[in-house]
């Protein structure tokens, strides 16, 4: 049974600059981050026993989440784009919105209609499945331009407006949508307005023989999603992204940011470059690695893990590099390489 959506009043998070003096603030700060580190634990370890063989797509996944962005799950059908998004959603207890995008698909379908009431004589707001804590969105680039864009709103200002009022999302709100590649047929390429709206894209991928071995055994009599039950509520994992905010980047990592997003803008290689979304994104998400590694500041490193999740997705490449058979993941790869990195924060302990 789903949960209605919640928005759960917050404490005032600790911040890093925080102190009286006798280092009870940054002694509260390890202590959220060590329950922060608890809690992704169990959700990606609840996602991995459905997904197997790849943990790499529930730390990203759960990175995400927990830096207030949107992702977008890229691949072949078959591979576990949905059972990756349904694992996540099953792991977390809140209200789970579905929409399956069809090309005659509404955009009214997605944000909810105002029915006439003649009892009452009045228009009644009946929500759409964007209400909910986090929406999957199945097959989205099956869908129209114009419907594609009724989730421009919502990903990035958290409302719906409908009939000229204006909505409120639930927080946390999270879209994961899958897509095919967009030369399988019947499929739209999402509007780079709706691609930069997401933080971060992955491809699932084949899983070894291994890990396709385990996924036949596990699922043979039944489907591990139906035995799998929420580890965490969405209150908590709203409280835990506001610590996310309170985690230390210097001047020299966002720098560091600046110059990758930068590198973008100008390369030969590409015809259109990162937004300064990319680098707000980048640095959340960098933000809320780093608070799942247990710490209270950002490392290069974890720009550098996230840079071809983040930016790849937001470039268009030039018709000669693409006919050459670089991607933009190649072309992100290559900036990271280049691009001097800042020295770490050694001294923050």
């Amino acid at each position: 049974m789903q949960r209605e959506p919640v928005t759960p009043t917050l404490p005032t998070p600790v911040s890093a600059g925080s102190d009286n003096g006798d280092g009870t603030g940054q002694a509260a700060l390890r202590a959220a981050l060590s329950e922060l580190v608890e809690v992704t634990t169990r959700v990606r370890s609840a996602i991995e026993s459905v997904v197997t063989g790849r943990p790499g797509l529930a730390w990203l996944t759960v990175t995400v989440l927990l830096a207030d962005g949107h992702l977008l799950v890229e691949d072949v059908p078959g591979v576990g784009k949905t059972t990756l998004a349904k694992a996540l959603a099953r792991s977390i207890d809140c209200h789970v919105g579905r929409i399956q995008f069809t090309p005659d698909l509404l955009p009214s379908d997605l944000t909810g209609v105002n029915i006439f009431r003649s009892q009452t004589h009045e228009f009644e707001f009946r929500p759409g499945p964007v209400f909910s804590n986090i929406v999957i969105g199945d097959e989205i680039n099956r869908a129209s331009p114009k419907t594609q864009s009724a989730l421009l709103e919502c990903m990035e200002e958290g409302q719906a407006t409908v009939d000229g009022t204006t909505h409120r999302l639930p927080r946390p709100f999270l879209v994961v949508a899958t897509q095919n590649p967009v030369e399988m047929e019947g499929t739209y390429p999402l509007p780079e307005a709706q691609r930069d709206r997401f933080m971060a894209r992955l491809t699932v991928g084949y899983p070894d023989a291994d890990a396709e071995m385990l996924m036949l055994d596990r699922q043979e009599s039944s489907s591990p999603l139906a035995h799998l039950s929420p580890v965490t509520t969405g209150a908590t994992m709203l409280r835990l992204a506001e610590l996310v905010r309170h985690v230390h980047a210097s001047p020299a990592v966002k720098r560091y940011v600046l110059d990758l997003v930068g590198a973008t803008r100008d390369h030969p290689a590409l015809r259109l470059g990162a937004s300064p979304r990319a680098s707000l994104q980048l640095l959340k998400a960098a933000k809320a690695s780093a608070a799942m590694a247990g710490r209270e500041y950002v490392l290069p490193d974890d720009v550098q893990e996230l840079a071809v999740a983040v930016i790849a997705h937001r470039l268009i490449l030039t018709t000669d590099t693409r006919l050459a058979g670089s991607t933009a993941q190649d072309v992100v790869s290559q900036i990271v390489a280049r691009t001097p990195v800042p020295p770490s924060p050694v001294g923050r302990r």
